[in-house]
């Protein structure tokens, strides 16, 4: 009797994937897709849109819906693409230069409007696509190609910065540990409202610094008795930086999301076209009283 064989939905078979051997986006792809099919997504019901980078590559090597945005402008589409379909899974997942950099603006105003999706942002702390400049999360004093005399700005805090604005959901992971990244993402997937998770990875071509044992032997997990649902707190445990915390930092369960406010929630693409269908096929003067009703 031969053994079954598992086939994960997500897979799409042997194809070329276009990261460097070692790269710790293999880590997070594999990590995601297991995620979505324990928690029993399935590929229809799923939109992931990206930017540009190497991170940004990733939903193209999953069996799902994709959308593939400018440098880093993920997050509007996948804001759009929730409001009017709201029944949608829908995950945003890029790099840190194109999510923290290029996209700086629209994740600040994301996190405002709190659209009812989930942030993955892999951080391997560099422009890996670009051939290995300083990117927005680049250590001080790191020397790149650019910064030959070694980067004097200090580094963005996204954690600190997006408990600051009040995000309804701020986690930190680590590619490297599987079992437990799985447990952040599907908390974060499952929460109601904006959720951000970075994702710590190593950058095994152009970050020689931030490499596997650097992050294993410079992050520890938050206690098993920490309260994520104080804001003040959760803030001061992201300014940490002898150690870098992982796990659930804040969550809000008492946001509106963008979704539900006044302006969105009366009406969607979605509930539009089932109430045609449900009230005749579409005959023009069913759809003036649609349209009539939502006046």
């Amino acid at each position: 009797m031969s053994e079954e064989i598992f086939i994960n939905p997500y897979d799409m078979g042997t194809i070329d994937i276009a990261w460097c051997p070692g790269c710790g986006d293999f880590s997070i792809l594999k990590i995601l897709k297991e995620t979505l099919f324990e928690l029993e997504i399935k590929p229809k019901e799923l939109v992931i849109c990206s930017g540009i980078g190497q991170a940004a590559k990733t939903p193209h090597y999953l069996n799902c819906n994709v959308f593939n945005g400018l440098h880093g402008r993920s997050l509007p589409p996948a804001t759009a693409i929730k409001a009017v379909n709201p029944r949608l899974n829908v995950i945003a997942i890029s790099g840190d230069g194109d999510m923290y950099g290029e996209g700086g603006n629209h994740f600040t105003n994301t996190i405002r409007r709190n659209p009812n999706i989930t942030n993955i942002v892999n951080n391997n702390m560099v422009y890996a696509l670009t051939k290995g400049q300083a990117s927005p999360t680049t250590q001080k004093d790191f020397v790149t190609p650019v910064q030959g005399h070694g980067v004097s700005s200090e580094p963005f805090n996204p954690i600190a910065a997006a408990i600051s604005q009040d995000a309804s959901f701020v986690a930190r992971a680590f590619c490297g540990h599987s079992q437990e990244t799985k447990d952040i993402l599907k908390k974060a997937i499952k929460h109601k409202g904006y959720s951000l998770v970075d994702m710590y990875q190593p950058c095994v071509t152009y970050n020689k610094i931030n490499t596997i044992k650097w992050f294993q032997d410079n992050t520890y997990y938050l206690e098993e008795d920490y309260n994520p649902y104080g804001r003040v707190k959760a803030f001061e445990r992201a300014l940490e930086k002898d150690k870098l915390p992982l796990g659930v930092f804040y969550v809000n369960e008492n946001k509106t999301t963008f979704e539900e406010t006044s302006a969105n929630k009366e009406i969607t693409a979605l509930e539009f076209s089932e109430k045609i269908k449900s009230r005749g096929l579409g005959r023009k003067e069913n759809i003036k009283k649609i349209i009539e009703s939502y006046l």
